[in-house]
């Protein structure tokens, strides 16, 4: 399905009921909107099947942001986070969600964090899985650097950095993201826009929503992998030391890398179905 927001055109998906019967009432679920990495390589699709597992408790709907995936593609040069975040608010406008909770992945977090940001009383709820708020090419380096060796670190450096690194080279680096990281199977379903990879990494480069944070005033789940070396536990820490007291919670998986649900499903989905429960609206 397509919606025009905002000059583009998103493409979404909507997967489980909104209503659900309880008694003689109808009664509203909350609604999870999946929010995905980037820039340019990755769409909603990475996220599935695993993620449709939320249906048991929310209705979810996956989102293509603009220059990716399915979705509409004007110039690539101009994208920037915060037109993303302004998006899936319009988004979940547009289909008439209230108080979404908002689930971005390492790219997508920083959607996720922009649009409470900019739009303090629009969200249920955020979860921050695998993100930062902070770019810092050194610190990136440094996490590749203790999970995969010197060689490593330098690579992923060089590549986080824009500077040309081979596809064999950049296959190394992806290999240290976690004990597991997606198949070439699930990354081949990708509609990926090469184009948007330049610009989305110099923004992911400069990006800096630190001392912003304290306008978020929705519950937020900060969920890290502990051997994640992109967006490492000390970048999880800083968010939830930046948010206002109280309304941050932090997660850190045991075992788990980028991609903690691959790695750690157990302890990902208990936290994850958690806060979601916690969210739902009491049928009393």
């Amino acid at each position: 399905m397509q919606v025009e927001v905002n000059g583009t055109r998103l493409w979404f998906d909507v997967d489980g009921l909104g209503l659900v019967p309880a008694g003689a009432a109808m009664v509203a679920r909350p609604t999870v909107v999946l929010v995905h990495g980037g820039p340019g390589g990755y769409d909603h699709s990475y996220f599935l099947p695993e993620f449709s597992r939320l249906t048991a408790l929310a209705q979810v709907v996956s989102v293509d942001l603009r220059e990716h995936g399915r979705s509409g593609r004007r110039d690539p040069g101009r994208f920037t986070y915060e037109q993303c975040a302004d998006d899936v608010v319009a988004l979940c406008d547009a289909l008439g969600i209230e108080r979404p909770i908002v689930l971005g992945h390492s790219m997508g977090g920083f959607v996720a964090m922009l649009a409470g940001i900019r739009h303090p009383g629009r969200l249920g709820g955020l979860i921050l899985q695998s993100t930062f708020a902070r770019g810092d090419l050194e610190r990136i380096a440094d996490g590749f650097r203790r999970f995969g060796g010197d060689e490593i670190g330098e690579l992923a450096r060089r590549d986080f950095g824009g500077e040309d690194v081979s596809d064999e080279d950049s296959d190394r680096v992806f290999a240290v993201f976690g004990p597991s990281v997606p198949s070439p199977e699930r990354l081949a379903r990708v509609v990926r826009n090469p184009a948007v990879n330049g610009p989305g990494m110099v923004r992911m480069r400069e990006f800096d929503v630190v001392d912003a944070l304290g306008a978020i005033d929705c519950p937020t789940l900060v969920s890290v992998g502990e051997l994640d070396p992109v967006t490492p536990v000390e970048a999880s820490r800083e968010i939830v030391a930046a948010l206002r007291p109280g309304i941050g919670r932090l997660e850190v998986i045991p075992g788990a890398g980028h991609f903690a649900w691959l790695d750690e499903p157990d302890r990902f989905w208990a936290v994850t179905e958690a806060f979601v429960a916690d969210l739902m609206p009491s049928t009393s």
